[in-house]
């Protein structure tokens, strides 16, 4: 049965989820949004036709599996019944050569014995056409090529090609290396290759763990989230996206299933603070120019809500028959209707993002006066659409208002640029700007605020609650000792709370009631109890999201409350920057500590 219980591997190319016993069951190449080569996660045959790639011990009875500390390399050891073991170690090639990073679309395994006389057996079972079809298989006499229509990959191996081809159970007696990648010769030894390869590796992401500002406490936390964040970092256009997966259930046979595998405006702010929080300078400025690209090419200020890692406008959704879907709760769909939606919350999330390049002197390309311009563009968008309906952050698809979330931050995009119009001396502007905020955010006040119920509420003039209202002060838009947030807080927790987790609201969508909390829910609520002076109960529940984590100290998007299973797509970027948010305040001082 298929499982979340999953780690994560890749390069800012390409990325490859690996289960307990050490199958590569999602792997799309050569990029992110690919056709899923290894795609076993949303088929789930026990005869195993498709999509995988598997270094099975034989009589296995346990299986252990762990990161290498502050890396991206995956150590998984397997025992027999008789006590034979062996070690397999999983990476994807990242390092800087020759002045620039090296991040072939490459899969590198080794494995190793370690004790007794352990028996494997190797599967390679690519796909293509989500699943529906098998690969031409041809074979050289140490490696074999995968041909399909868009894509040939080359298995280049010390191991028996023959072994390998017709699936014969053999001894290790001796460490093998299997690559796994373009359809191209080696011109050094196989074994010699993956062993710098793997050093070169692992020196790049302890490098780059070292680089990051962390807090005192949880800090091996913050570090695989931060990793899983950079995992999901498309480095070529900078793009970084919901989630490595598609049409992950975000309950069981709910058909919430959805292809996360693109890049959603609404998420660049909340990215952009935590990589800044990070200190993850570089990283962050990538995103910032992939946002750059979108205001750029916008010639009227209009934004869709998500587009491609390309920066693809069309993302056609589809449903895919060749894939029954995880634990064969279909359908599998293959791109997200939702970039037709229109969700006014974008403009907000884009200008809010966009200032960090005129305030943070760490990076290379500030923002100046044309991108403020442009900026503008987004702005009056803002101005014009604050009080429209809108699917909302939710992305509802049967039913529009005006999401007061939305509206927030419509007027959050003209505060902003007000304050950067100040900043760069534009003073004309800035008071342009501030004239348009203040009368928009009275109105918000009056129009989102139910009296009569004493909280804010999910649209105007309506009466049920969202858990996104919980961002209002970190938005700027009412300070946190406000009695009407407070009893706002005090609300959604009456509500919206199961146990110790958040739902993002509590009535019926287009498919029903939801089932399951958002994780990203949880950690906003734990933020706002922090931000109330209930810490102690803030971190009471943080402590309960990290135990909530898989072994691999990975997120979905979605918990079932009643028996703490993951669902939802995989590993989730709002995740885990939820946990990066929360940790950085929750977490005491050196100084508290000692």
């Amino acid at each position: 049965m298929s499982t979340l219980n999953l780690s994560i591997i890749g390069n800012g190319s390409f990325n490859a989820l690996i289960d307990p016993r050490g199958r590569i069951v999602w792997s799309c190449l050569p990029r992110f949004d690919s056709d899923p080569r290894f795609c076993a996660l949303l088929h789930d045959h026990n005869d195993g036709e498709k999509g995988f790639y598997e270094i099975e011990l034989l009589d296995c009875v346990e299986a252990k599996q762990n990161y290498r500390p502050n890396s991206a390399i995956v150590e998984t050891v397997l025992t027999d019944k008789l006590g034979g073991m062996i070690q397999i170690t999983d990476f994807a090639p990242r390092f800087r050569h020759l002045g620039r990073m090296f991040r072939p679309g490459m899969l590198i395994r080794q494995v190793a014995p370690l004790a007794g006389t352990p028996r494997i057996r190797i599967r390679v079972r690519p796909a293509f056409g989500y699943g529906q079809g098998r690969p031409e298989i041809t074979r050289g006499s140490n490696h074999i090529r995968y041909v399909m229509p868009d894509l040939t990959l080359r298995l280049t191996t010390t191991a028996s090609v023959t072994f390998i081809l017709d699936e014969v159970p053999f001894v290790l007696e001796r460490p093998i290396t299997l690559l796994l990648g373009p359809d191209e010769s080696f011109t050094q030894p196989v074994a010699e290759t993956s062993r710098e390869f793997l050093e070169s590796t692992d020196q790049y992401w302890r490098g780059w763990s070292r680089s990051l500002s962390l807090p005192f406490e949880w800090q091996d936390a913050v570090i695989r989230a931060a990793i899983t964040l950079k995992l999901c970092s498309f480095e070529e256009t900078g793009a970084i996206v919901a989630a490595a997966t598609t049409s992950i259930p975000e309950a069981p046979h709910t058909q919430r299933n959805w292809d996360y595998r693109f890049c959603w405006l609404r998420d660049s702010y909340f990215v952009v603070h935590a990589l800044n929080a990070l200190g993850a300078t570089r990283t962050m400025e990538e995103y910032l120019s992939y946002i750059t690209n979108i205001v750029v090419a916008s010639s009227d200020g209009y934004l869709q809500p998500m587009f491609g890692i390309g920066l693809d406008e069309r993302l056609d959704e589809q449903e895919v028959g060749s894939l029954a879907g995880y634990r064969g709760m279909g359908p599998v769909r293959l791109g997200n209707d939702a970039y037709k939606q229109v969700q006014n919350d974008g403009y907000g999330a884009v200008i809010l993002a966009s200032a960090q390049a005129f305030f943070d002197r760490r990076l290379e390309r500030k923002g100046d006066i044309d991108l403020f311009r442009r900026l503008e563009k987004l702005g009056e968008q803002a101005a014009k659409r604050w009080n429209q309906p809108d699917a909302g952050i939710w992305e509802f698809r049967g039913k529009a208002a005006v999401h007061t979330y939305s509206a927030v931050m419509c007027w959050a995009a003209c505060d902003r640029l007000a304050k950067i119009a100040a900043h760069i001396g534009q003073e004309k502007s800035a008071q342009a700007w501030t004239a348009k905020a203040a009368p928009m955010r009275e109105e918000i006040l009056h129009r989102a605020w139910n009296a009569g119920m004493e909280r804010f509420v999910s649209s105007f003039e309506g009466d049920s609650l969202d858990a996104v209202l919980l961002l209002l002060p970190q938005l700027g838009f009412l300070p946190e000792n406000d009695v009407r947030y407070v009893k706002t807080v005090e609300r959604i927790e009456k509500e919206l709370r199961r146990g110790p987790y958040l739902f993002r609201y509590g009535v019926a969508d287009d498919f029903g009631v939801p089932e399951t909390a958002f994780n990203v829910c949880t950690f906003w609520y734990i933020e706002a109890l922090a931000s109330l002076g209930r810490t102690d109960e803030a971190r009471e529940l943080f402590e309960n999201m990290l135990a909530a984590r898989n072994p691999a100290g990975l997120l979905s998007e979605d918990i079932d409350p009643k028996t703490g299973e993951l669902w939802g797509n995989f590993p989730q970027t709002y995740s885990m920057v939820g946990m990066i948010h929360c940790a950085m305040r929750l977490s005491k001082s050196w100084e508290e500590a000692f």
